[in-house]
């Protein structure tokens, strides 16, 4: 048989369990049905009348990618405690203002408060929580990270195995099946598949795709955390859902407005220039841009570009390539391959300009970066991504600078906004 320590935490459909285990497990009905209405309990979805299966059962559309749930039972497995012990290596320190919200995230998470943190970009989010994760999982308690970017969880997953002694496991759509650890991290979608499983869940990157306003992702993190447990949200712009939480008094809120090397927010410049897509199709580039370009090479500091669009990246690249020969130059985008491997060859300095879609605006650090965000007006670039995108620049503590130009042909409300905000964030971070 199985091991079952695997299924603990974990809910599942009737399919997707031998009958072995079932004994094991405890029944839930996997439709719950009312006078004019269904909701799966899966993910909490509305099942529409046309959802019908030849045996007059009915079943989820919404959340099908992870096995069928049809009218029936779903099978979950009760969460079980981890061995004690001290689990965090980290040797590092953290500055006044995180250790104040270090503080008061752990107090909180013990007084059972649901919490949100907004901090900027580059203010250290990841060391913030180390106290608070270590806390739990010293008694024995079972965390999730979750982030509705693979990127993130990479990350993520990356800095906790260094960190933290304790197992880990990485869970999203492409990764090895699960294997019971006491720390999960893991793509949003995948809270789908735990019921009543963790003590503390914390939740990055709250404001991004597919997790932003997905009535769902939001039922499986309620799902996912046992009763008692509790919700942390990290952030660094929040969401209008969120923020009437906090309203509400149903989360308490935190914020860290400086980053660790507590220099302010690079502030975009904005810059007028018509990108013309027959021109692009020709190979030309406007010689404005072309001006742009050479001078900041000339400062030798890697240079990242986002396009809002696949096609028109691409594009810009090949046109690019043929202006600077001399110059390694790529593009990646959700559909790009190895793109952890080209994203891995620019922070090593072995690409010198990337060009990007908005997979990059947030999770990753790329040292001394200059950033320049092409059709800014463009309307997939909101508020938040341009925050995010805003936040690659003048991370480290070596290089608290850079340029930061959004280029457009006419300034829109989410360009506005995004540098308002921006600002907003230095005064309250006392610059």
């Amino acid at each position: 048989m199985e091991r079952l320590d695997d299924y603990y935490g974990r809910i599942f459909t009737e399919d997707q369990l031998k009958e072995e285990l079932r004994e094991f497990a405890k029944i839930l009905p996997a439709v719950n049905h009312f006078t004019n209405s269904r909701i799966c309990n899966r993910c909490g979805s509305q099942i529409a009348a046309e959802n019908k299966l030849p045996d007059g059962s009915f079943y989820c559309r919404e959340c099908i990618i992870l096995g069928r749930n049809s009218s029936g039972a779903l099978y979950y497995f009760e969460q079980k405690p981890f061995p004690e012990g001290k689990v965090l290596k980290w040797q590092g320190s953290l500055t006044d203002l995180q250790k104040e919200v270090s503080d008061s995230l752990k107090i909180g998470v013990e007084q059972k408060e649901n919490l949100l943190i907004h901090a900027v970009t580059g203010a250290g989010k990841t060391e913030i929580i180390y106290e608070t994760v270590a806390s739990v999982l010293d008694k024995g308690g079972a965390v999730a990270l979750a982030s509705p970017r693979i990127d993130v969880c990479l990350e993520l997953y990356k800095r906790f195995k260094n960190d933290f002694s304790c197992s880990i496991s990485l869970l999203h759509g492409e990764s090895e099946p699960y294997s019971r650890s006491p720390l999960v991290i893991l793509t949003t979608h995948q809270l789908l598949k735990f019921y009543k499983a963790f003590d503390l869940l914390i939740i990055d990157e709250v404001d991004a795709f597919p997790f932003v306003d997905n009535p769902s992702l939001y039922y499986a993190v309620e799902q996912s955390v046992k009763a008692d447990g509790v919700n942390v949200f990290l952030t660094a712009t929040s969401t209008e859902q969120l923020d009437k939480q906090v309203k509400k008094g149903k989360l308490k809120k935190l914020h860290l407005a400086r980053r660790f090397h507590a220099s302010p927010l690079v502030v975009p410049k904005t810059v007028w220039l018509y990108l013309a897509l027959e021109k692009l199709q020709r190979g030309k580039l406007p010689f404005k841009l072309l001006r742009i370009i050479k001078e900041q090479r000339q400062s030798q500091f890697p240079l990242l570009i986002f396009f809002p669009v696949i096609k028109l990246g691409e594009l810009f690249s090949r046109c690019l390539k043929n202006y600077f020969l001399d110059e390694k130059i790529a593009f990646v985008s959700s559909m790009t391959e190895n793109r952890l491997e080209i994203v891995e060859k620019f922070r090593k300095g072995q690409i010198t300009v990337l060009i990007s879609t908005t997979i990059l605006e947030r999770g990753v650090t790329f040292p001394f970066v200059d950033v320049f965000v092409m059709m800014a007006n463009h309307y997939l670039f909101t508020k938040s991504s341009l925050i995010q995108i805003a936040g690659r620049v003048g991370r480290s503590a070596e290089r608290p600078t850079g340029t930061l130009l959004f280029f457009h042909s006419g300034k829109t409300k989410s360009i506005r906004k995004a540098i308002s905000e921006i600002r907003r964030m230095n005064q309250i971070g006392g610059f």
